[in-house]
């Protein structure tokens, strides 16, 4: 992919500010009881093993999960705000191994990834897997057990099924270098970031009891897809940088540009209108909602208060969090200049670069990486001629 003239992108775009254009429609709430949610997971999470020890530090630190929870769940009592900061460390975690490193290119490796986790959705009495992320998700599910509905603790298991199948087809595309068409894509961004696992923990975090009937109307289920995109969309822009120094296109900005030739400002600016029309459209979708019934109706607004609380907390947590920004701070600013990272030289990318579509880089890329060790060689004999021209 390295080789589409579209991904030569400039050294920096313009950014504005998402925050404000969903903020005029969802409101930003706080829960209380971060702190001690954090001090409580942090010792659960450091069980599990995931990484060592200095690079769960900076993982944590980059990530402020704990201010993810607290902005997305704030309403959240102290039980279930440490069910919901554990469910984002184990997603996180989860999610990141196949979207950064060895695995991010290999579909059968990711499948079988999450083959323990697959074997205890649906089997309360399974022991603790020893799989970390399984473990993890174990623990998660015993925990929704306890105060969900049925329905609401299926959900969550079917949306797992179509999270890590859709993790599978996204390493898929990147092993073919991939671009998929904007609806496709589209459809397949609503399952890779877990809309539907959010979904299933906002009910939990408030154990909102709806019925199976109410998630089967169709004004209900397209409101769920605009509020699911209203979501994703934010975090394709803020992670773009991210991505691209990784040389990951798996993001709707490079979708953008493949499917209408685009530059990357252009491109930027288009997804941003996409979203601020999104808004709108999730607003005349809810004038729509039938009723109910009253008591299912004041449930059901239980329900979309509370997801609103999480795509607002979510939005304002992507423009605050050090996991994709460094060094800068674009929180509460209109617009801002988004300097891109440099590449970063992983196997993977290395591998793609020695490829036959890129057989015109290898001579550079071999150049840089034996320069050094060629002036290790030649440095007595250049440090010999400079001491004889010094006595001229």
């Amino acid at each position: 992919m390295e080789n589409n003239p579209l991904f030569n992108f400039p050294p920096s775009f313009v950014l504005q500010n998402i925050c404000n254009i969903t903020g005029s429609a969802f409101e930003l709430g706080e829960n209380g009881n971060k702190d001690l949610a954090r001090i409580a997971t942090l010792k659960w999470f450091q069980r599990y093993h995931v990484y060592e020890e200095s690079r769960a530090k900076q993982w944590l630190e980059l990530g402020k999960f704990d201010i993810f929870a607290a902005l997305s769940f704030p309403n959240a009592d102290p039980p279930h705000l440490e069910t919901c900061l554990a469910f984002l460390l184990w997603a996180f975690s989860t999610d990141d191994l196949s979207d950064e490193g060895e695995l991010q290119r290999r579909p059968v490796e990711v499948e079988n990834g999450h083959n323990p986790s697959r074997r205890i959705l649906y089997d309360c009495d399974a022991p603790q897997p020893d799989d970390p992320y399984a473990g993890m998700l174990w623990d998660i599910l015993r925990r929704i057990r306890l105060t969900a509905t049925d329905g609401t603790y299926n959900r969550f298991a079917q949306a797992y099924l179509d999270w890590s199948g859709s993790q599978v087809q996204q390493a898929a595309n990147r092993n073919k270098d991939r671009i998929p068409p904007v609806e496709e894509f589209i459809l397949m961004r609503r399952c890779t970031i877990g809309a539907a696992l959010v979904e299933a923990m906002v009910e939990y975090s408030l154990d909102i009891d709806l019925p199976d009937y109410v998630f089967q109307d169709p004004t209900f289920i397209a409101m769920s897809q605009a509020i699911s995109d209203i979501m994703t969309w934010p975090n394709d822009l803020c992670s773009f940088n991210k991505e691209q120094a990784d040389g990951d296109y798996q993001n709707l900005v490079c979708v953008l540009q493949v499917a209408h030739n685009l530059n990357l400002q252009d491109a930027v600016d288009m997804l941003t209108n996409m979203i601020r029309k999104r808004v709108q459209n999730y607003l005349e979708l809810k004038k729509e909602l039938p009723s109910f019934g009253v008591g299912v109706n004041a449930e059901l607004r239980r329900y979309h208060t509370a997801l609103e609380h999480f795509t607002q907390g979510c939005v304002v947590w992507y423009y605050s969090s050090p996991r994709y920004f460094r060094e800068l701070d674009p929180l509460g600013k209109e617009k801002v200049v988004i300097n891109l990272f440099a590449k970063i030289w992983t196997a993977n990318a290395i591998r793609r670069v020695l490829s036959p579509s890129h057989s015109v880089d290898i001579g550079w890329l071999l150049l840089f990486l034996f320069l050094p060790l060629l002036y290790v060689k030649l440095r007595p004999y250049l440090q010999v001629e400079w001491s004889h021209s010094n006595t001229l």
